[in-house]
């Protein structure tokens, strides 16, 4: 299941085997602006993997949300999972996602062309 509006998706997967991993997580998300980084997205990741309670909060400055969101979140995620077993990534239909990055492009006036800050080149 996956359902998306303005400022939240909700995602949730069921394991289809033994090596496989089930999540129901909430993505809430909302423009603001860090005294350091400047204007970006406050994340709250929220909602149970594989039976543990998860409720993680994470700031990715304008230039870093679109490339590093799905990486970061997904790192997130990895934390909460057995080493052996690998957290590919928040699987979900695109048209989600991209409606999300769509919104996010909105709050953040994001334009192709936008200017990267150097110290986040390789941070993803």
């Amino acid at each position: 299941m996956a359902k998306y509006e303005p400022g939240h998706v909700h995602i949730e997967r069921t394991a289809l085997n033994q090596n496989d991993h089930s999540y129901d997580l909430k993505i809430d998300y909302e423009a603001t602006t860090d005294e350091k980084e400047g204007r970006g997205i406050q994340f709250r990741l929220h909602g149970i993997i594989e039976g543990k309670t998860v409720d993680e909060k994470f700031f990715l400055s304008k230039d870093q949300v679109l490339p590093s969101f799905l990486m970061k979140a997904s790192r997130i995620a990895q934390s909460y999972l057995p080493p052996h077993q690998k957290f590919e990534t928040l699987g979900s239909p695109h048209k989600l996602y991209d409606a999300m990055f769509e919104d996010i492009r909105q709050k953040l006036d994001v334009k192709s062309g936008d200017p990267v800050k150097p110290e986040h080149l390789g941070n993803a």
